[in-house]
């Protein structure tokens, strides 16, 4: 498995998850990393990237909740999730792009949110 993400959950409106994503060390010159989110019925998307200098963007459905960092030597990235909406629900995924434009998917965490 070349990412492996982690963290998901059940949890109530309101409460807090974190997600985890590493990549193995047979994935090279990593630059962009990003969060990933699949609701039942609808597309793929994009929750938050973050470069490789630790500069993060938002959707602005997610602006001022969820936070997203990483750790370059522990070729890691995180998404804190906070003040958790039902409509957060969704399948997460972590996505890697390198400097050569290879594009990795982390294989995705469920993330429940009840009312």
């Amino acid at each position: 498995v070349q990412l492996q993400a982690s963290g998901g959950g059940l949890v109530q409106a309101g409460g807090s998850l974190r997600l985890s994503c590493t990549a193995s060390e047979s994935i090279f010159g990593i630059n962009n990393m990003a969060w990933y989110r699949q609701a039942p019925g609808k597309q793929r998307e994009l929750v938050a990237t973050i470069s490789r200098g630790g500069i993060p963007n938002y959707a602005d459905s997610v602006k001022g909740r969820f936070t997203i960092s990483r750790d370059n030597a522990k070729n890691t990235v995180y998404l804190q999730m906070n003040s958790l909406k039902p409509e957060d629900t969704a399948v997460y995924y972590c996505r890697v792009l390198t400097d050569t434009l290879v594009v990795y998917w982390g294989q995705g965490t469920q993330v429940t949110v009840s009312s």
